[in-house]
């Protein structure tokens, strides 16, 4: 009786250009309309205040909810790229109904059944990365990660703008219909250059002793908790601190946030270079190490020029922290590329939900307190990340 190998013959690398593609079509293929979402909820659908802000709490918990349990299961078994292609059908599919309803009950339930399940496709796209460079012995992990992450970087550089173009040329119908058309695309690229990897490799006895929820894991997430909310809030906040605080014009704003997100873009690809040689937890802690600096300069700044001289410093931030992140937690845990990968997305997916309170509070406080806050934040997710140092394995008795 002929014996099976337990995995697949190793890939060569050649599939992750096909991946890049798919990554960046993705976020293009949200960046065109996930922005108007709320938009189109009020003048569409007619829905109040609190209506909108509950459906987007609602679809984040339960996308979120999903893409764990995904994550989970997909780690121990041969499914990885049918998963991405489920999840890119489903976010298809969503944009299509999204352009065809308007009952406001219907929409929710499209939200929390397959645009959940859309939500497990950019964690499991990074799951897929890594045991494709597994599989193919690359050394580049890390540069193949953040470059996987600058793409997202790029879509959303170019995404709103080219939705709000459509919006106003074809209305919410063609905007959505767009969407759905690119993630389509995506599909067809996952199902023509994407080879099925096989269930995860079984751990090493050392990775396996050292498996499940670990204390330098819920450390490590509750640390980018922190760390994400803090840019968030910051960004969510410039245009209004430019123009309310310093008495810039939107324009300044603009170039402001057009600044940092044209950084990112080197940078990312230059600290994913930088972890091929030095240790990735050390960068992500400079990282955080420099977000202090960030917004301690940004409680003090007078003028526009000095906001954007500061970019720089929020630039480095992001493309430590959020560039190397993937790679960090996929590194917590070798074994599970899938949980680890939905790990670190829902550490963005919570921050983003803290989001609209803190920002209500510095409008009371004034502006500038959005980055006192993110001061704190920063200070106390470094305080974290430096609790959630590893742990030796305990030889086994």
């Amino acid at each position: 009786m002929p014996v099976l190998s337990e995995t697949p013959a190793q890939p060569r690398s050649r599939p992750f250009l096909p991946l890049l593609s798919v990554s960046l079509l993705t976020g293009v293929g949200y960046a065109l309309a996930g922005p108007f979402l709320s938009l189109f909820l009020i003048k569409e659908v007619k829905a109040g205040p609190v209506a909108v802000g509950a459906f987007l709490l609602v679809s984040a918990l339960v996308s979120m909810v999903v893409s764990t349990l995904v994550g989970r299961f997909s780690d121990s078994r041969a499914i990885r790229r049918a998963l991405l292609v489920v999840a890119g059908v489903s976010g298809g599919l969503a944009w299509v109904l999204f352009a065809v309803l308007r009952d406001y009950w219907l929409l929710l339930v499209v939200a929390v059944t397959v645009w959940a399940m859309a939500s497990a496709q950019i964690p499991q796209m990074y799951a897929y990365a890594r045991q494709l460079l597994e599989r193919s012995g690359s050394a580049r992990a890390p540069l193949a990660m953040s470059g996987l992450r600058t793409t997202m970087s790029i879509a959303w550089v170019g995404g709103p703008p080219l939705g709000a173009l459509l919006l106003a040329g074809g209305g919410f119908t063609g905007l959505f219909a767009v969407s759905a058309a690119v993630y389509a695309v995506a599909v067809v690229v996952i199902l023509v250059w994407l080879p099925e990897l096989g269930p995860s490799a079984p751990p090493s006895p050392e990775v396996a002793r050292q498996s499940g929820l670990r204390r330098e894991v819920v450390l490590a997430a509750a640390a980018f908790v922190l760390l994400q909310c803090a840019t968030s809030v910051g960004v969510t906040a410039m245009p209004l601190f430019v123009t309310e605080s310093l008495g810039g014009t939107t324009r300044d704003a603009g170039l402001v946030l057009g600044l940092c997100a044209a950084l990112e873009i080197p940078l990312m690809l230059g600290f994913g270079a930088l972890a091929m040689r030095y240790n990735l937890r050390v960068l992500v802690l400079s990282g955080g190490a420099v977000a202090l600096a960030y917004y301690s300069i940004m409680l003090f700044t007078q003028a526009t020029w000095q906001v954007m001289a500061a970019q720089v410093l929020h630039a480095v931030v992001i493309s430590a922290v959020m560039g190397l992140g993937i790679s960090y937690f996929q590194d917590l845990a070798p074994d599970r590329p899938g949980y680890a990968s939905t790990l670190f997305t829902n550490t963005y997916k919570t921050s983003a939900m803290l989001v609209g309170p803190l920002l209500g509070l510095a409008q009371h406080l004034g502006y500038r307190t959005a980055y006192g806050m993110g001061l704190t934040m920063s200070v106390l997710g470094l305080a974290l990340l430096l609790a959630a140092r590893p742990q030796s394995a305990t030889p086994a008795a």
